[in-house]
């Protein structure tokens, strides 16, 4: 039996979270839609969400996160060497929302990117930095997931206008020396996939390089559904295999916050108690990237998550994207 061998883990030392002051509820759309907060309670778990306000953009939601989970961390702007933004709102089609925040952070150095991956957009973006920050080629950077999703909905279309709301979450990753084993604190292992075929069943009809136009969002939710439980389920079994670890192991689940049912159906199919399942999409709905930091800094900050637990995170988002990350805090 060979012993373990020392290796880079990323480590997350910090976390954040914003959401703007406005907020919209079931009742409130419930007087412009045809619905109601119990239909929307009973069918999402929703029963409020987010709203940026007119000259608040991605980028001030995600700086404003960034600055958070940097003061978490007990570091400053001048520790970081990478930043990578996961979003599907950028405040412009060029340049990324990560420059953006960059200088709002007052940084003049390091690396900012954005990654698009829609829901599954901060599992996407923590690989990446998770990759970047393992190999050597930078030490410590700042994961975000922001959006603005409130701009791109049809405010008439009560099936989706309903599910989305405005908020930013992010992370410190820092590489950490550790022993090589499944106690190690950090990333453990993740698995991303995509799947281009299922496109029509939740986009947004409109861009640049086609109308000239945002668009707006278009799903088919009960197909969405679907998809989502299977894919969400079979990634968090592929994580934790690549990990060497199993479901028993597991201290939270710390998903992608679109739909409650989608949440409990997901938790069942592993093995899991729900009461292992992080859940705060009653209180800001969807946020798309947004919605795993947002959760894992709610977790952190009342107490739920203590050192050395594992937890999993997972998101599955338009295109179809998804993914699952095993990390041990």
């Amino acid at each position: 039996m060979t012993s373990p061998t020392a290796r880079r883990r990323s480590v997350i030392t910090g976390t954040g979270s914003y959401l703007p002051q406005t907020i919209l509820t079931n009742d409130d759309l419930a007087a412009r839609l045809d619905t109601s907060d119990e239909w929307i309670i009973e069918r999402t778990g929703i029963r409020r969400r987010h709203i940026a306000a007119e000259g608040e953009f991605t980028s001030d939601l995600g700086a404003e996160a960034a600055r958070r989970a940097l003061a978490a961390a007990g570091c400053t702007p001048d520790d970081i060497d990478l930043i990578v933004v996961a979003t599907a709102t950028p405040d412009q089609t060029f340049p990324a929302v990560a420059t953006v925040i960059q200088h709002k952070l007052g940084m003049t150095h390091g690396v900012a990117f954005d990654v698009a991956a829609v829901c599954s957009g901060f599992l996407y973006a923590l690989t990446v930095a998770d990759a970047l920050l393992t190999t050597g080629a930078h030490n410590r950077a700042l994961v975000i997931g922001a959006e603005t999703f409130s701009r791109l909905l049809d405010w008439e279309d009560r099936t989706t206008a309903v599910l989305f709301g405005d908020g930013a979450g992010a992370i410190v990753l820092e590489a950490q020396a550790q022993a090589g084993t499944t106690d190690d604190r950090g990333v453990l292992a993740s698995r991303l996939h995509s799947d281009g075929r299922y496109n029509d069943l939740l986009y947004v009809d409109g861009g640049p390089g086609s109308t000239g136009s945002t668009g707006h969002l278009r799903m088919k939710g009960k197909e969405v559904f679907r998809h989502a439980v299977t894919n969400l389920s079979s990634v968090m079994g592929e994580v934790l295999d690549a990990a060497g670890l199993a479901p028993a192991d597991v201290a939270w689940v710390v998903p992608h916050q679109a739909n409650l049912r989608i949440l409990e159906a997901t938790a069942k199919k592993l093995g899991l108690d729900p009461g292992q399942v992080v859940v705060t999409v009653d209180s800001h709905a969807n946020t798309s990237a947004a919605s795993v930091p947002l959760a894992l800094d709610t977790a952190v900050r009342d107490g739920r998550i203590q050192p050395g637990d594992l937890l999993l995170l997972e998101a599955m988002g338009g295109g179809f994207t998804w993914g699952a990350a095993a990390v041990r805090w």
